[in-house]
């Protein structure tokens, strides 16, 4: 008798543990929730060009998925180093605002880039944790200025 019990209580526990574990296989979503809470997608993007000694301030929205593709990709092959306070000696270029939807019931996330262009690369700073300081490449930098241009 205490061995059929000892069998009903064992495989209540593991129907249980099954049931509330990912033994039984994921979700057809949940493959593509995790890739979207991984990166987001970027909705938007709000350019503000910097211009000394005026109190406007122009922003420009970008909507089109080819330009916010560029964006993104250029952004992915910037430099970064975490956790470094710079002071840059004069206002960055443009500040850009990129918008990503994480999940579809809750608000975007913003992220803030300020963007400084040299003669062949970029100098980034971003709000983002991760991210902090950085460095784009000539080429990047180059495709990061026509995304972003009118």
């Amino acid at each position: 008798m205490s061995k059929i019990i000892g069998l009903v209580l064992f495989l209540a526990i593991g129907i249980t543990l099954a049931a509330c574990s990912e033994i039984g296989g994921k979700s057809p979503n949940s493959e593509n929730q995790e890739v979207l809470e991984e990166e987001g997608e970027l909705t938007r993007a709000e350019i503000q060009e910097v211009k000394v000694n005026e109190n406007s301030a122009d922003i420009v929205t970008i909507t089109d998925p080819s330009k916010l593709d560029t964006i993104k990709k250029s952004l992915e092959n910037v430099k970064w180093e975490p956790n470094v306070q710079v002071e840059m000696a004069r206002e960055q270029d443009l500040v850009v605002t990129l918008f990503y939807a994480f999940d579809k019931n809750m608000p975007e996330r913003l992220y803030e880039y300020r963007v400084w262009f040299e003669v062949k690369t970029a100098t980034i700073i971003s709000n983002k944790e991760s991210e902090g300081y950085g460095r784009l490449d000539w080429e990047n930098t180059q495709n990061l200025k026509n995304a972003l241009a009118n």
